[in-house]
């Protein structure tokens, strides 16, 4: 009797308990409001398909692990948050899920805050495929966070975060309360989708702690995540708290590092990086104490100095909090290395710097290179790291003891891996995630942006208006073919998509602007120009005419500009005609002039130089010059600027290759006194080129290593380049040599 007295209890019990749990389906933000002032553990919140815009949700409640408090969509991936539009929850126990971000931006700090406010955070608490898609502000330099965790016990998995463009971390865990600390969070399973180069300091995509409270303990495990050309900056990971697991992630053609910026005893375990060639890949980044690198695999990573393969850092003695910790006891075991180009011993050594590593150990490793070449380079004394039985197939050199040398087999394993045939070197892997098993199921992870030339070809002859009502048909991708004969411009040509114009082939086509500028290339454009000839003889007659810019401020998607096999001539009509002009916080992936001609130009040529500042921000990552031949113009040729002492960015870069430069530079209003001018630029190859009777080039180096190489070109009747260091006394570093002086 007692028993069945009993068992009616429990489902009495039970009953009453489903019974007191409720659903709520709103349909607008009014019905959420309500529903939202009544929620109890167990209660369920659908948001009705549909878009909701400038929707600012708090999500507040005290569920409990067995009945937790939910907000959800009414089908996964059909509520869509647009415009100024926010999440933050608060309580115990709350799930959200199905939520997509996009179109718009948030108005806070943050898209998805696990607090209310500083008093009110999320604790136990879970946000699960949710996607936030290219949910960036419109002011680039305007910082925010897309998911900021606070408080304690938090899960963030199966989610899609792609495309942020604005500075600030993707994703930070926050560590500035005790609340938040020793918060034993959970992110798993999530596609970081690409981050576009930010080009300035403030692009990381996960960053867990700040140095302020880097002595703090987090205990956050990052696991199972998917980071997919994740460009941001040279820290794809940062790292400035202790007792973190960073597991089983994968990086796909990544750049930058997964950096142990600050904090203790990290585990960084299981791990794969596939760079696959591409410039500036990297792997890990070794600084402070008791830190563990194990089984982890990385291959084709390009990267150098603080953004190589693998890199051990140098030390400040009695570091303040913000700056580098020495390492000690760093064990760095069974790891694999495969066409890893640089491996850095004590980088970053300088008068500051000068703590080496010390109590730690390097073993069991495996390093192969298809070149046989050594990726070792060390910058101070390594006798603090004991290296032992590590199995390599290229002759030692920077490092001998505890490498051995042994030509070895390969095979792929069951996750495509390479592993040595019955041996106990290098990293052994169960399994290694699918992009596919990243990320809500139901959410495409498929490219957003158009390439040149991916779209139709639409033909055109010369026409009253045709280029500007062409250009606003087209689509995305698209060929704006010209046939032959003379186009006047009446209008700048807004370019907000991926567009070429191309002349037929075997057609001569002549573009005469009749207005300050032909091109202006705006936010979400691209140019490309190719086979035709633009004038400038029915440009305004009026000083600071600029034949292509992008628009003056408030771009936020980087662009490319492509011209090939191109003719500008007489953008002389009055002084100070540029061809080509970057707006202040614009940035160009690559600019590229291949095949062409210029001439007679009072302007400048490339004025990539609007980030003076001086913060470590510039305009341009690539720029490429190729087999060009620049003839009379009157300002400088190049102009590129990067200022500051940070030290976060791949670039810029340059590339001058088999160019002929003609009295170029020599104008009055030329105040550079230079045909090239090189600020700051971390990556330059000038060679191979004509100069005659022009100015000459300047370089000025800052910091971050800039490599310079000025070689194989003749100078004629042009003196010769010049380079000085602004940062650090020392003799200036770039290389110019075998070049003829005529």
């Amino acid at each position: 009797m007692k028993v069945h007295q009993l068992l009616l209890g429990i489902l009495l019990s039970a009953a009453s308990s489903l019974a007191l749990a409720a659903q709520y389906k709103v349909a607008n933000q009014s019905e959420y409001e309500i529903a939202a002032q009544k929620l109890s553990a167990g209660d369920t919140v659908i948001l009705a398909s549909g878009e909701w815009k400038n929707f600012e949700i708090v999500f507040k409640g005290k569920g409990t692990k067995e009945k937790p408090i939910t907000l959800t969509a009414e089908t996964k991936g059909k509520v869509v948050l647009t415009g100024q539009s926010n999440l933050r929850l608060a309580g115990e126990y709350l799930v959200v899920s199905g939520l997509v971000f996009k179109d718009g931006y948030t108005p806070s700090n943050s898209v998805i805050s696990f607090k209310y406010n500083d008093k009110e955070l999320a604790n136990n608490s879970r946000v699960t495929e949710v996607v936030i898609d290219e949910f960036s502000n419109p002011d680039r330099f305007e910082s925010d966070y897309w998911v900021a965790l606070y408080g304690k016990n938090n899960r963030f998995d199966h989610s899609f975060l792609r495309g942020k463009r604005n500075k600030g971390v993707t994703m930070a865990v926050r560590l500035n309360t005790e609340a938040s600390q020793q918060n034993h969070h959970l992110i798993d399973h999530n596609y970081f989708g690409p981050r576009p180069t930010f080009g300035s300091n403030g692009g990381e995509t996960l960053r867990i702690g700040t140095s302020h409270y880097s002595l703090t303990d987090s205990y956050t495990r990052v696991e199972n995540n998917y980071f997919d050309r994740c460009d941001g900056e040279v820290e794809i990971i940062s790292v400035k708290s202790g007792k973190n697991q960073l597991k089983n992630n994968v990086f796909f053609e990544s750049r930058g590092t997964l950096t142990l910026r600050h904090g203790n005893g990290n585990v960084i375990e299981n791990n794969v990086f596939l760079g696959n060639g591409v410039e500036h890949t990297g792997g890990i980044r070794v600084i402070n104490r008791d830190q563990v690198v194990r089984n982890n695999y990385l291959s084709g990573l390009t990267g150098y100095r603080f953004g190589s393969g693998f890199t051990i850092m140098n030390g400040v003695p009695n570091s303040p909090i913000n700056r580098y910790h020495q390492v000690v006891n760093a064990v760095v075991e069974n790891n694999t290395l495969i066409n890893v180009e640089n491996i850095y011993l004590g980088a970053g050594s300088d008068s500051e710097r000068t703590a080496t590593p010390k109590d730690s150990r390097f073993k069991n490793n495996l390093i192969i290179n298809d070149t046989k070449k050594s990726p070792f380079s060390v910058f101070d004394d390594m006798s603090g790291i004991d290296f032992v039985d590590n199995l390599v197939n290229f002759e030692p050199s920077a490092i001998k003891q505890g490498l051995k040398k042994k030509s070895v087999s390969l095979r792929k394993d069951k996750n495509g891996l390479l592993v040595l045939k019955g041996g106990k070197y290098g990293a052994q892997l169960d399994k290694v995630l699918e992009k596919n098993d990243a990320g809500p199921n139901w959410y495409s992870k498929a490219d957003l942006k158009k390439s040149f030339d991916s779209g139709k070809v639409i033909a055109v002859k010369p026409a009253d208006s045709v280029l500007s009502e062409t250009l606003a048909q087209a689509q995305s991708g698209d060929v704006i073919e010209l046939a032959s004969g003379e186009y006047v411009a009446r209008k700048i040509l807004a370019v907000h998509k991926t567009i070429t114009f191309k002349a037929a082939q075997n057609a001569e086509v002549v573009i005469y602007p009749e207005r300050s500028s032909l091109f202006e290339i705006q936010n979400l454009g691209s140019l490309k120009l190719q086979g035709i000839t633009i004038s400038g003889q029915r440009s305004p007659d009026s000083s600071g005419n600029v034949l292509i810019r992008t628009q003056k401020w408030g771009m936020y998607n980087n662009y490319d500009f492509i011209m090939h096999n191109s003719k500008i001539v007489d953008l002389d009509i009055n002084h100070s005609f540029h061809f080509f002009d970057a707006g202040a916080r614009s940035f160009a992936d690559l600019i590229e002039l291949q095949g062409n001609e210029f001439i007679n130009i009072t302007g400048d040529l490339l004025r990539l130089n609007r980030e003076t500042d001086d913060l470590g921000i510039y305009n341009a990552e690539y720029v490429v010059l190729k087999n060009n031949k620049f003839d009379g113009v009157q300002g400088v040729l190049i102009d590129l600027y990067r200022g500051g002492r940070d030290e976060s960015t791949f670039g810029p870069h340059l590339a001058m290759t088999d160019n002929t430069v003609s009295q170029v530079g020599l104008g009055k209003r030329n105040k550079l006194d230079a045909s090239i001018r090189l600020h700051g630029v971390q990556h330059s190859v000038v060679e191979n080129n004509l100069f005659n009777n022009s100015e000459l080039i300047k370089i000025e180096h800052t910091v971050g290593d800039p490599q310079t190489y000025i070689r194989n070109n003749v100078f004629k009747n042009t003196e010769k380049p010049t380079a000085v260091e602004l940062v650090f006394k020392q003799t200036p570093t770039a290389i110019i040599e075998q070049n003829e002086y005529k």
